[in-house]
Formats: structure tokens, sequence, C-alpha cells
């Protein structure tokens, strides 16, 4: 189901053909929230897992621009879901509240569109402290 509260996949629509190549552009107005930071991830080598962690109040959109990326959530629910990040048109929202865990193929590079700036003190990095407040 498709809620500001869950996570849920999305398409940005992409321009050109495969003789010239595409381009894909997403305004603030086509997403989620407003962007106030863009970062990305890379050279991550394919046995490590990265995430293991929630924000209380950032949400993310998430593009795989090169490579595979399987990404697992758990929301504020409790509810566990995968996604795997395989085109770069393709885009998954990640409300706040929502525990995850990223695994990146060879070459992967992840790139993030987030509705805050960065603070440390957004983060719940710890799994038993994230249930805790998913529970209260």
């Amino acid at each position: 189901m498709k809620s500001e509260r869950n996570p849920y996949l999305f398409e940005v629509p992409r321009i050109g053909d495969s003789s010239i190549g595409y381009i894909s552009v997403s305004e603030n107005s086509d997403l989620p929230f407003q962007v106030k930071r863009i970062y990305w991830t890379y050279f991550t080598p394919q046995d490590v897992i990265r995430g293991n962690h929630a924000h209380k109040k950032l949400q993310q959109v998430l593009v795989a621009v090169t490579g595979q990326i399987k990404v697992n959530t758990i929301n504020y629910r409790g509810e566990q879901q995968s996604f795997t990040l395989d085109q770069p048109n393709l885009s998954l929202f990640v409300p706040s509240m929502c525990w995850r865990t990223l695994q990146f193929s060879h070459n992967a590079v992840l790139m993030c569109l987030a509705s805050e700036p960065f603070s440390e003190d957004d983060y719940i990095r710890d799994y038993e402290q994230f249930l805790s407040h998913i529970n209260r």
C-alpha cells in the first residue's frame, strides 16, 4: 500500500532511446518531500551490509544509479519488505521510522535524496532501540 509512512517504489520518467541513451529528471514537486541534501555511496564491497539504522525524522528517496542494490526495510508497524533497485529511473521512498539494510552489487552506486540536512541525533543505530520506538 502506498503511504507516506510505508516504503514504496516509484518510477521517474525517462527521456531518450537506446540509440542515444536516456536521462531521468525529477523535480521537487514529483517527490514526496522537498530535497535538502543529496549524497551518493559507491565502492561498497558486495559482502558488506550497509544501513542498519532508521531515522526519527528524515525521509529518503534511494536510486541505484548503476548496478543493483537490495534494500530490506522494517516499517513503524514492524512489517518487513524487500526491494531491488536495478534501474536508474526506479526510486524507493523510505519514510522516517523505517529500519533499512542495503546490499550492493559490484560497482553499484546509490544516490540518496534526503528530506533533512545531516544530523547524527536523527539516527537510531541500535535495532533494540528502534523496536522500543515502534512498540510505544
